[in-house]
């Protein structure tokens, strides 16, 4: 039984081939990376101007890969929520072609608990029940995963996601797009000790986020009150502030995923999404779940960021024949 994965949410063009297993037989990205970089962000109308020409050759690729023809594939796979909604309908309009062309059934997945399914991939066993922590670009949320298909939000950003303020912080110190590498190199040359920056809500018992505060008090450091961008910077105070920065996210992501464990009650940490690749936190997640004797699962970095593997999580809802109707919808919010 082979499955076709679409993923077009925001600005990576993917495209995977899976078995029931489910076992990974192709996982093909086409970065956009060079299109939005000189914008700073992602530009939404590039995006889904980017995927209506990228996708087909990267499912033509993906097949190729798996070494399948198109009409062996028996289901089709789609993230359709959340995301840039012109950016998700490009691939729920594939995604509904092809169901439709081959007579085959449709599943559609959430984007956010495919990060914590990406997990699942990595450690080829079952990791449910489990706390779940997705962090990227767009989406800052804990949750309390029961299963693979049964997931409750226990608290999520209140403004900027963490991978947001990663972008936005890079733009401030001039490092260039995407943030979190570019942060994260610029901090391994500098001292996380010399500002102190807030960590918003970790002494208190919520479970939600917030970086906006902490973007803007990055801000300040650089050129005072009022500021809005721009600014000459030395090396030394670059990396000084990277590293600043950098460590009070983690704090706050390592502090918050410890509440939600505490909160729970479970032994299992689950944690996905762009953000997760950063090796400073994967670390000091590291650290936290040997201290609290907590298994932690943290997918390899082809499987943190977008990308179509992770809609694996649709054989979870194949099994159970819960299909998606051809006038699926692209949902751009959490739901």
């Amino acid at each position: 039984m082979y499955f076709l994965a679409i993923e077009t949410s925001c600005d990576e063009t993917a495209a995977a081939v899976f078995t029931e297993e489910p076992r990974i037989l192709a996982n093909v990205i086409a970065s956009q990376t060079d299109l939005h970089a000189r914008f700073g962000g992602v530009v939404p109308e590039v995006a889904a101007r980017a995927h209506l020409q990228r996708l087909l050759p990267v499912i033509d690729e993906a097949l190729d890969q798996a070494g399948i023809k198109l009409y062996q594939i028996g289901c089709i796979a789609v993230l359709n929520t959340p995301g840039l909604v012109g950016a998700l309908l490009v691939g729920v309009s594939a995604a509904k072609a092809l169901a439709l062309a081959l007579e085959v059934p449709l599943v559609s997945a959430n984007h956010i608990e495919a990060h914590i399914y990406a997990c699942r991939l990595a450690a080829g066993r079952e990791i449910f029940p489990c706390v779940g922590l997705v962090i990227s670009g767009g989406h800052t949320s804990l949750f309390h995963c029961r299963s693979a298909l049964n997931f409750e939000l226990l608290g999520a950003t209140t403004d900027d996601a963490a991978g947001e303020a990663f972008d936005k912080v890079a733009n401030i110190l001039g490092l260039g797009f995407p943030g979190g590498p570019a942060v994260e190199r610029a901090a391994l040359a500098g001292n996380p000790q010399v500002y102190r920056f807030p960590r918003s809500f970790l002494k208190e018992e919520r479970l939600d986020f917030s970086f906006s505060g902490l973007k803007t008090a990055v801000l300040y450091a650089v050129h005072g009150q009022g500021a809005t961008s721009g600014g000459l910077l030395t090396p030394e105070k670059t990396a000084d502030l990277a590293a600043s920065f950098q460590q009070a996210v983690v704090d706050v992501l390592v502090g918050k995923a410890e509440q939600a464990l505490t909160h729970t009650d479970l032994k299992r940490l689950a944690v996905g999404g762009g953000v997760a690749a950063n090796s400073h936190l994967r670390q000091a997640l590291e650290r936290m779940a040997s201290n609290r004797d907590v298994e932690l699962f943290i997918p390899p970095l082809n499987l943190c960021t977008d990308n179509a593997a992770m809609a694996a999580i649709a054989v979870e809802k194949w099994r159970k024949k819960s299909w998606a109707p051809l006038d699926l919808d692209a949902i751009p919010a959490y739901q």
